[in-house]
């Protein structure tokens, strides 16, 4: 019997929440498991993935059978891939969530939501993404002494997200290794007291915050020289009455928060994007929040 996943693009980072905030969208990535003799993996799709051992959807689920001491032959897997890949969007926690949820539900559901997100964090390297992708909604995130704890708010529905997703990837090791290796302590202060107040505004509904709460002194400044024409997609975004304007994740995707009902915002932003070269490699796709998560279907 198979089991279907469907898990949520994600947004990580909001700014000044490096490795510890993120948010659910609605995009969604579609996982079909179920036991079989042998390793079968196919994108129903045709998106181009792994289909031997290194896939992640597999790794993820293979971790889920060692962590439970179950022998495994092989699982089916069939994968359609809307959520971009290496676009800042969550792709890879996509794939982690789908393979630990679908073996977790195979097996009879034995682990708890805390074991599983610090199952997918401990393959992930953060939370982040992993647990927005599968709890659903806005969640701060940390992971200590060997697991990890989140508090999770549902978005409300008067906010809708413009992705502006180039047509270029940028690999998530590649954007790490553009940060230095030691922050200045103001620095340090400076994104702690910013990531509390995003937080709070998220949780109090006052968007009007998010301009001050997003703004970052830790990775932004580092990554945005990798994102040719970024600096561009920022002036348009706050140029035409963004809430929050920032990378998403470790980029290359640009994030603006914006009421739902702006639509000249996304019809203004669509033009501005083609008035300029550097600017044409971008594509606006106009989201909602996900305050579902992960769900997993018989």
């Amino acid at each position: 019997m198979a089991v279907k996943i469907l898990v949520p693009a994600t947004s990580a980072n909001v700014g000044a929440g490096f490795d510890a905030l993120g948010l659910a969208l609605s995009l969604h990535n579609t996982v079909t498991m179920e036991e079989w003799d042998k390793l079968d993996i196919m994108a129903s799709d045709g998106s181009l993935v792994p289909t031997g051992t290194s896939n992640l959807i597999y790794r993820s689920a293979k971790a889920v059978y060692e962590q439970l001491g179950k022998p495994i032959k092989g699982l089916r897997i069939r994968q359609e891939n809307p959520i971009p890949m290496a676009r800042g969007l969550g792709s890879s926690s996509a794939c982690i969530v789908a393979g630990i949820l679908g073996a977790n539900a195979l097996l009879g559901n034995p682990l708890t939501k805390r074991q599983m997100l610090t199952l997918a964090t401990s393959i992930e390297g953060h939370p982040d993404n992993v647990a927005p992708a599968m709890l659903g909604g806005f969640v701060s995130s940390v992971f200590d002494e060997g697991q990890v704890f989140t508090a999770r708010k549902e978005i409300n529905e008067e906010l809708a997200f413009a992705a502006f997703i180039p047509n270029f990837k940028l690999l998530t090791e590649k954007a790490r290794a553009a940060l230095p290796k030691t922050v200045d302590r103001r620095d340090a202060v400076y994104n702690l007291s910013r990531a509390a107040l995003a937080t709070a505004a998220f949780c109090d509904g006052d968007y009007e915050l998010l301009r001050v709460a997003t703004k970052d002194a830790l990775h932004q400044q580092y990554r945005l020289p990798l994102i040719p024409g970024g600096e561009r997609v920022f002036e348009i975004a706050w140029d035409l009455g963004a809430y929050a304007v920032y990378i998403s994740g470790a980029g290359p995707t640009i994030m603006a928060v914006v009421h739902r009902d702006n639509c000249e915002f996304f019809e203004k932003a669509e033009e501005a994007l083609l008035e300029q070269p550097e600017t044409m490699a971008f594509s606006l796709r106009r989201m909602l929040a996900d305050n579902s998560g992960a769900v997993v279907e018989w």
